[in-house]
C-alpha cells in the first residue's frame, strides 16, 4: 500500500478510537520520564541545598547534579503510545510503581522516609571521609550479662579481634559471626584510656550471639549540617549529597569547574547501591548539561544499554571511588568506566 494509503488508514483508525473514547480512557500503566536535576552545591527555591553551620564552607566553580525521574501516574492510551515510540520515557506496570496495596499518598510517604534516610546516611558517609569517624558507645550493660562487670556506660567500642568496629551494624556483624560461647578481644576506650577484654558471647534459644550491650552511635564534629530540599524522594541522592558535603567543607573543588551528575544510594559505609530509572536520569543529565556521569557499578551494563552521546558513565561502588574518580578527571586522566 502507497505510502498515503498507510496516513489515511492509520489516520481513520486513530478518528475511530477518539470518537468511541478510548484514546483517552485511563489505563493500568505510567510513563516515567527525565525528572529535574539540582545542583547540591547550589540553591534550590532560594535557598542552599546542603547547608553548613559552625564551619567555613567553600565554593565550587563547577556543579554536582542529582538526577531524578518523573512519573506521570494518570496515563491515558494516547500518552501510552506516545510514550512506547519515545527513546526518553519508559512505559511501566502501574503495579511496579504504585503497589496495589499501598495508595499513592503511602507511596510518597515511603519515598520521602527513603529520601530522608538517604541524607542521613550520606552525612555518615561524608563525615567519615572528613575524619570523623562514627563511634559507637555503650549505653547500658545489661544485668547479668556477659559484659557486666567488665564494660560500662560511655565505652567505646572500637575493634572485635582485629575488625574494626565502624558502625553499629558492623559491631553486630562481627559478634554474630562467631557461634555462642566464643570468647571475642573486645578492644575499647574509656576515656583517654584503651584497654582489651575477653568477653564471652551468649545466645538465648533461637537468638543470634550477644555480649549484653546496649549500644548507640554518634559522630562528633564541630558543625552543624542540613540538607533542605523539597518534593524530591527516593534514596537514589545519597551518592551526589555526600560529594556536595565533602566539597562544601574541603578547600578542594571536587568538580574541577565541569558539570558532574549522577546517582546512587550510599550506605553508612560509603557503598554506593544500584538505583532505578537510569535511562531517564541519563538523559536529565545530558540535557543539564553534564560532562560525565557518576554510574553505580550495578547499573553499569543497563546504564550502556541506554548510553547518550557525550556522556561518559563513570564507575563507582564507593563513595572512596567516586572521589578517586573525581581526582582523575581533575588531573586530566580518564576513570574507570562502565
Amino acid at each position: 500500500m502507497r505510502r498515503r494509503g498507510v496516513t489515511v488508514l492509520l489516520g481513520a483508525l486513530i478518528t475511530a478510537l477518539l470518537s468511541a473514547g478510548v484514546l483517552a480512557a485511563p489505563i493500568p500503566y505510567v510513563v516515567l520520564g527525565p525528572g529535574p536535576t539540582v545542583d547540591t552545591l547550589g540553591k534550590d527555591d532560594g535557598k542552599e541545598v546542603i547547608q553548613v553551620t559552625g564551619a567555613q564552607t567553600t565554593t565550587s566553580a563547577g556543579q554536582l547534579r542529582l538526577t531524578t525521574v518523573g512519573v506521570q501516574p494518570d496515563v491515558k492510551l494516547l500518552s501510552a503510545i506516545a510514550g512506547w515510540f519515545s527513546d526518553e520515557e519508559a512505559v511501566v506496570p502501574r503495579e511496579l510503581i504504585y503497589p496495589p496495596d499501598q495508595t499513592e499518598q503511602q507511596v510518597e510517604e515511603r519515598n520521602a522516609e527513603d529520601f530522608r534516610a538517604s541524607q542521613s546516611s550520606a552525612e555518615t558517609a561524608a563525615l567519615r571521609e572528613l575524619g570523623f569517624p562514627v563511634q559507637v558507645s555503650v549505653k547500658n550493660v545489661t544485668a547479668g550479662g556477659p559484659s557486666e562487670g567488665i564494660l560500662s556506660a560511655g565505652d567505646v567500642i572500637t575493634k572485635v579481634g582485629d575488625q574494626a568496629v565502624t558502625s553499629a551494624p558492623k559491631l553486630t556483624e562481627l559478634i554474630r559471626a562467631k557461634p555462642a560461647g566464643t570468647e571475642l578481644s573486645i578492644e575499647y576506650t574509656r576515656g583517654d584510656a584503651t584497654a582489651t577484654a575477653k568477653i564471652t558471647s551468649r545466645a538465648a534459644d533461637g537468638e543470634p550471639p550477644r555480649i549484653g550491650v546496649e549500644i548507640e552511635s554518634k559522630q562528633p564534629h564541630p558543625f552543624e549540617l542540613k540538607i533542605d530540599l523539597e518534593e524530591i524522594g527516593g534514596p537514589s541522592a545519597g551518592l551526589m549529597f555526600a560529594l556536595g558535603i565533602i566539597d562544601k567543607i574541603e578547600s578542594d573543588d571536587l568538580t574541577g569547574g565541569k558539570i558532574i551528575a549522577g546517582t546512587g544510594t550510599i550506605d553508612d559505609e560509603g557503598n554506593v547501591g544500584p538505583i532505578g530509572g537510569i535511562p531517564q536520569k541519563l538523559v536529565g543529565a545530558k540535557e543539564a548539561g553534564a560532562v560525565v556521569f557518576l554510574t553505580p557499578a550495578d547499573n553499569c551494563a543497563e546504564a550502556r544499554a541506554n548510553a547518550r552521546p557525550g556522556l561518559p558513565l563513570v564507575k563507582v561502588a564507593t563513595l572512596k571511588e567516586a572521589l578517586a574518580a573525581l581526582k582523575t578527571l581533575r588531573d586530566g586522566g580518564q576513570p574507570t568506566l562502565c
